[in-house]
């Protein structure tokens, strides 16, 4: 196993812990679904959202296409 593999594993365990914790505890905004909707506007129109918005609808895109296709 290399050490990169040992990294991504360490780092998934650790989304899986701070994610939980935040399930969990149930206090509003402390998911990373809730981050991403604050950070890009998502359930509200903050300054800028129209771009915020586009910026992750692309980010999306290409993450998904990256997984599926190998591109």
């Amino acid at each position: 196993m290399s050490g990169y593999t040992v990294a991504w594993l360490l780092w998934g365990a650790m989304f899986v812990a701070v994610e939980g914790a935040a399930i969990i505890d149930k206090d509003p905004g402390d998911t990373l679904s809730e981050h991403v909707w604050s950070w890009f506007s998502v359930k509200d129109k903050g300054s800028g959202w129209k771009i915020r918005r586009r910026v992750l609808q692309l980010f999306m895109t290409w993450l998904s296409a990256h997984f599926v296709l190998g591109v």
